[in-house]
Parts: C-alpha cells; structure tokens; sequence
C-alpha cells in the first residue's frame, strides 16, 4: 500500500469515527440504525454514481437518518391540525429510498407519495418499487399533466444546489402549490459559493456530466435563509447537522471536513409566507 493509500485510509476512518461520533451527540444513532434495516441496499441510490460501500455509504447513511428525522417533524406538525392522511411529494427523488423508509415507520395505509425526477432511468427505479413517479423538471412539476398538486408535505433533499434557478422555483411552489409545509436540505458551508467542480479543475471535461452529479449554488444557512422569506416563505425549524461533534476533540475534525466535503447538512421547515415576497415588483 503507497503512502497515498495509506494517507486515504487514515482519513477516512477519522471521517467515520466523526460522523458516529456526530450521531450520537445529535440524537440520530437510533433512527440512522432503524432505516438500515428499512433499505439494507443503498446501491440504486443515484444513477451517476455509486456511494454503496466504504466511508461514502457511511456518510449516506447519516444524512438519510438527518434528513427522515426532519421529515418526521414536520408530518408530526401536519397531523396536529389535520385529520386526513398527508399527501408526501418528494421533488427531486433519485430512488425511492426516502419515501420506502417513511411508509415503512408510517404504514403505507397512513400516508400517500408521490415521487418526481426529471431523470427517466430514476422514474423507472422508483416505479420498479411500486411507487407513483413523475418525471418532471421540478422548476416545471405544476405545468405537468399528472401532477395536481396533491401535496401537503414537500420534501426536496439535496436537490436546490442543482438547480439554475432555485429562487424561481421557491418562489412558484409558494404561490402555485397548496402544500403546508415544504421540507429542505441543502449542504451546509460556513460560506457560499458556486460548486460547479467539474468547471473549477476537479472534474474531467472529456466527460459529460449532468445535473445529478453537478451543484451550481452551495449557499450558507444564512444566505438560504434569506432567499427563503424573499420566494415566498418563512422557517418553522431549521437544524444545522454537522458531521463533526461539537463537544468533544473530534470536533477539528470541521477543518478536514470543510477542505474534502462540508461542515454537514442544513434543514427547513417551511411554511408559506408572503410578507416578504409581495413587495417585490418584479417576479
């Protein structure tokens, strides 16, 4: 084994023992435990490419606990004020996963879902698993023929960094979906900036690449933020998951984390309000 090899290992196994150590500090081992039995194989997780094994199926797995944890807040609020089942739309889906995990803790008769891809051969996978599909732009899901905003709860998990045009499609699901409330996560850095890596000199552009596998905008919390209430929106919860401890030293962990991948992951709970929005002339 080179050194180079040897260099990986190491930091790769600091990156686990961060993350565990991350989880439990942030309530998570629980739930991160439970969905592995729910979906043991994460190999048809993304079309592109393959995080099915080693430190990125570790990582996957934490986010997916971060990002059901959030989820389940908000139908926890939904069902305070709502009687009937809750219609879940996930924008952006690339598998199913998410929505097998939650009809699994839910009860596929207490919930309906409903999943959206612009990507045919994700739509094929998700439909493979006997859920609804769409395959839809998600900037143009309410022009679709077989979507009639049926949804209550959205979620969108690590899909607006994807997007051209993130502010225009927040600011179309505020005024043209009936949904109560929206859920979101996005990759956590401390600053902003345009991903674009294949562009920056990391990616080889003998290659194509699509939209799967590209971020153009990797904003802060609080720059999200403030795109959120200028669309059309005001936060309900926002939790800011890092893949480092705080309270222990595997906390600098943070400075290896910011350099290979990012400090985490940040979550919303949206609702609509246009307080804000209104008073923009120009959309």
């Amino acid at each position: 084994m080179s050194i180079r090899e040897s260099l990986r290992d190491l930091c790769f196994g600091l990156m686990k023992l961060s993350l565990d150590s991350a989880c439990k500090e942030q309530s998570l081992l629980e739930i991160r435990n439970r969905l592995q039995v729910i979906v043991p194989d994460l190999a048809d997780q993304y079309t592109s490419v393959r995080h099915d094994e080693g430190y990125w199926l570790y990582n996957m797995r934490c986010l997916h606990s971060f990002q059901i944890a959030i989820a389940k807040h908000a139908i926890s609020l939904f069902s305070k004020h709502n009687a009937k089942i809750p219609t879940i739309v996930d924008i952006g889906d690339s598998s199913g996963t998410h929505l097998r995990y939650l009809q699994d803790i839910y009860g596929k008769d207490n919930i309906n879902m409903l999943s959206v891809n612009l990507d045919p051969v994700a739509v094929a996978k998700i439909r493979d698993k006997g859920l609804q599909a769409i395959e839809s732009r998600a900037e143009s899901l309410h022009e679709h023929p077989d979507f009639n905003d049926q949804a209550n709860i959205a979620l969108s998990f690590q899909m607006l960094e994807h997007l051209f045009d993130p502010v225009s499609f927040l600011h179309s699901m505020a005024k043209k979906s009936e949904c109560d409330y929206f859920v979101i996560t996005v990759p956590y850095l401390h600053r902003s900036r345009v991903g674009l890596h294949q562009v920056r000199g990391r990616g080889d552009l003998t290659q194509a690449f699509n939209a799967e596998t590209t971020h153009i905008f990797e904003l802060s919390p609080d720059d999200w933020d403030l795109i959120f209430r200028f669309s059309g929106w005001s936060i309900v919860k926002s939790i800011r998951y890092t893949q480092y401890p705080k309270k222990n030293p595997l906390s600098a962990m943070r400075f290896l984390w910011r350099k290979l991948h990012f400090d985490g992951y940040y979550g919303v709970i949206l609702e609509k309000d246009d307080s804000v929005s209104k008073k923009y002339q120009d959309w």
